[in-house]
C-alpha cells in the first residue's frame, strides 16, 4: 500500500519550486529555515520549527549560528537538523573565502566585507584575522591569529611578521570583530595597529587595511586615514634614526 503524502507536502514543494525557479528572492527568513529543516525531515511539516527558531533566534543569522545544543532545543529540530544548519554556514563560508582568494580585496571591498562580516561578526568572543597578499594584492591566504579581546589575549606583531614572511606575503590586512556590534575603535585597536605596522615596514611589509567588524557595518582604518598617518610617523622615526646615526 502506498504511503499518503504528509501533511504539508505541497506548501514543501512550492517551496523548493520557488527556490530552483528564483533562488531566495521573496522568502522570508523562517521560509529559508524551514527549507533547511525539510532536508533532514522528509516526512513532518516543519513550519511551526522554523517559525520557533526564528522567534527564540531572532533573525536568520541567529539560527545559523546558534549552538547545537540550543537549535535542539526547539521541538522538532533534533541532530541532523542542527547538522544540516551547520554545514551550510560552513560551506558558505568556505565558499565565500575561495571566492576572495586570488583576487585583489582592495579593489573588491564588497565581496571583502561579505566574508569578514560572514565568518566573523556575531561571535561572542574577539578574533584577530589577516589576509595576506602577494605583490600584486591578490589574497593568497588568511589566517585566525588571535582569540579574545585585544587586551586580554594581546596580539604579538613577531607572530604577525612571522606569518607573513611563511606566506611569502608582500602585503597584509587586518580585521578584528566586536562582539558588542559597535565597530568603533578602540585606544587598544589604535595602539596595537600603530605597532603592528611598524613591525611589518620594518620588515618591508606594507599594511594596507585594519577592519573593525560590528553589526552590519564596519570601521576601516584606512579609509579615516589613519594607515597612511601611521606609515607617515614610521617613516619620518626612521629617518630620525638613519639621520642620528650618520651624525653618530
Amino acid at each position: 500500500m502506498t504511503a499518503s503524502p504528509h501533511k504539508g507536502a505541497g506548501h514543501r514543494k512550492r517551496l523548493r519550486d520557488k527556490f530552483m525557479a528564483s533562488g531566495l528572492s521573496g522568502f522570508a527568513d523562517y521560509e529559508v529555515v524551514e527549507l533547511l529543516l525539510t532536508l533532514a525531515t522528509p516526512q513532518r511539516d516543519c513550519k511551526d520549527s522554523a517559525k520557533a527558531a526564528l522567534e527564540r533566534f531572532s533573525t536568520l543569522k541567529g539560527v545559523l549560528e546558534a549552538q547545537v545544543k540550543e537549535l535542539c532545543e526547539i521541538d522538532g529540530i533534533g541532530p541532523k537538523n542542527a547538522f544540516g544548519i551547520k554545514l551550510v554556514l560552513a560551506v558558505s563560508a568556505r565558499y565565500l573565502k575561495q571566492r576572495l582568494e586570488k583576487t585583489d580585496p582592495l579593489a573588491n571591498s564588497a565581496s571583502l566585507f561579505e566574508y569578514l562580516y560572514h565568518t566573523m561578526s556575531g561571535s561572542g568572543r574577539e578574533s584577530f584575522r589577516v589576509l595576506f597578499l602577494d605583490a600584486k594584492n591578490r589574497v593568497i591566504a588568511t589566517d585566525t591569529l588571535f582569540y579574545g579581546t585585544l587586551t586580554a589575549s594581546p596580539v604579538y606583531p613577531r607572530e604577525v611578521v612571522s606569518a607573513a614572511l611563511r606566506h611569502g606575503a608582500a602585503a597584509l590586512i587586518f580585521a578584528h570583530n566586536h562582539p558588542s556590534g559597535d565597530p568603533a575603535p578602540s585606544p587598544d585597536d589604535f595602539a596595537i595597529t600603530r605597532r603592528l605596522i611598524f613591525a611589518c615596514m620594518t620588515m618591508g611589509v606594507t599594511v594596507h587595511e585594519h577592519l573593525v567588524i560590528g553589526d552590519r557595518q564596519y570601521y576601516s582604518f584606512a579609509d579615516h586615514g589613519h594607515i597612511r598617518q601611521m606609515c607617515a610617523e614610521f617613516e619620518q622615526g626612521w629617518r630620525r634614526l638613519e639621520t642620528a646615526h650618520e651624525d653618530g
